[in-house]
């Protein structure tokens, strides 16, 4: 929210135009909703990233572990909206989201998979976007489920059923 929007509003409310301050709330709280969605398209490009890594690595490091579970617990919070009863994005609506920014994951993921040794073109052919989708989809349904409190320990139990999962909760390192 700008400060000149703010004067708006005074102006409209003071002045009783009534109709022209409630279409400033309306392009107010479109404009937060789209900054919300915003954010919670980096998180999950983060998520699909380190998904896409793991995929066609084979192995799931700490690191990777760490940035998809602060990315799912940080669109559980942006997701649930002010009035703690209702979503931004439902739960059956992330499988269209996935597929807005997945391509862009891939492109992202090429920097790093493999030690960077893949194009983007090459990693897009290795990669089955329908197991990542899959992966993602099941890690996003925990935001649905659990308390703030308990998900990062569930979103770990996830993970651990990844390629390489087991390796990384016991801590044995790949050759």
């Amino acid at each position: 929210m700008t400060t000149q929007e703010l004067i708006d509003l005074r102006t409209c409310i003071m002045e009783g135009r009534n109709r022209d301050a409630l279409a400033i709330i309306d392009e107010l709280d479109a404009m937060s909703k789209k900054d919300i969605l915003i954010k919670i398209d980096s998180y999950l490009t983060v998520v699909l990233i380190h998904l896409i890594k793991n995929q066609v690595e084979g192995r799931l490091t700490n690191s990777w572990a760490a940035s998809i579970r602060a990315s799912i617990i940080k669109v559980q919070v942006l997701n649930l909206r002010p009035n703690k009863t209702s979503y931004y994005i439902k739960e059956d609506e992330w499988r269209k989201a996935i597929a807005q920014v997945i391509e862009a994951a891939i492109r992202d993921a090429s920097v790093e998979a493999l030690d960077g040794n893949c194009s983007p073109f090459q990693l897009k052919e290795m990669v089955e976007t329908t197991q990542v989708t899959e992966n993602a989809l099941s890690l996003l349904s925990l935001i649905y489920a659990h308390q703030p409190e308990i998900i990062a320990a569930i979103i770990d139990d996830n993970l651990a059923l990844l390629p390489g999962g087991e390796d990384w909760k016991f801590g044995k390192r790949n050759k």
